[in-house]
């Protein structure tokens, strides 16, 4: 696709990385002259939409300093503070490389682009798929698929469980009791669940009665590095990752991926 923005008299040609990088910039600054005047703190995040071909992708990926992690939101946060919007510290800044852009996102007239400003109030709706499968311990289930649209998922101890206050709960990813598994003896009842948060746009795990020390355990550690992150409080949820190893009780480990786990 050849864009307008890009056109002269001499004919078309394909846009250079410096003009896209400007063109993209000028589009994000647009729309944050919108909410200038200290009125960022409400703001969760920014989404920059990309769904150029892929002819172009090569160009695009180098405006948006795609091998420079951070590089860009460091130029939007310098847009951000010439409005003195008041960005919060936390705020982030995700480049999406997408056909289908959200019919919320802003989408700019001459890029195949769109932006969207995310707040605790206005959020981006989509459906998103995960993947969860044991390295350790035996499940009912080889695999198991999980979605945004899904609603809570329980992990515990055999798939109806009997807990506490006499009645049944369903465990959507279950270690059966009967198992030969020795780490299928260290699932609680009422171990965990996991929930969409359309707020972060992120699955949370959530610890719950059974998996919270001294009864068990719920620990995650990242493919991104070694730390093991520990749930302590059956109300504060740790935002899944790509790779994430979920380990309950003392040995069982659920893989979550955003990528099927069919073996190969």
């Amino acid at each position: 696709m050849i864009f307008d923005l890009f056109k002269t008299t001499s004919g078309d040609h394909q846009p250079d990385v410096k003009g896209t990088r400007h063109a993209l910039l000028q589009f994000i600054k647009q729309e944050l002259q919108k909410a200038e005047g200290g009125e960022g703190g409400n703001i969760r995040g920014l989404l920059l939409y990309l769904s150029c071909g892929d002819r172009e992708r090569h160009i695009y990926e180098s405006a948006v300093y795609d091998d420079e992690p951070g590089r860009l939101k460091a130029e939007v946060q310098r847009i951000a503070d010439d409005y003195a919007l008041g960005l919060p510290d936390t705020w982030t800044l995700e480049v999406l490389f997408e056909k289908n852009v959200p019919s919320e996102a802003t989408k700019a007239a001459d890029l195949d682009a769109a932006f969207f400003i995310k707040t605790n109030k206005h959020f981006i709706r989509r459906s998103v798929t995960a993947y969860l499968r044991a390295l350790s311990g035996e499940t009912v289930h080889k695999e198991y698929t999980i979605t945004s649209e899904g609603g809570k998922i329980n992990i515990g101890r055999d798939q109806k469980a009997q807990v506490d206050d006499g009645f049944f709960r369903t465990n959507h990813i279950a270690f059966p009791s009967e198992s030969a598994s020795e780490s299928n003896r260290f699932i609680s009842r009422q171990h965990a669940h996991i929930e969409w948060s359309a707020e972060s746009g992120r699955f949370l795990l959530f610890a719950d009665d059974g998996g919270i020390p001294p009864r068990n355990k719920v620990k995650v550690r990242s493919e991104e590095s070694e730390h093991l992150v520990k749930l302590h409080s059956s109300d504060i949820g740790h935002e899944l990752k790509e790779g994430d190893q979920v380990v309950l009780g003392e040995s069982a480990v659920l893989e979550f991926s955003y990528r099927p786990l069919h073996d190969e």
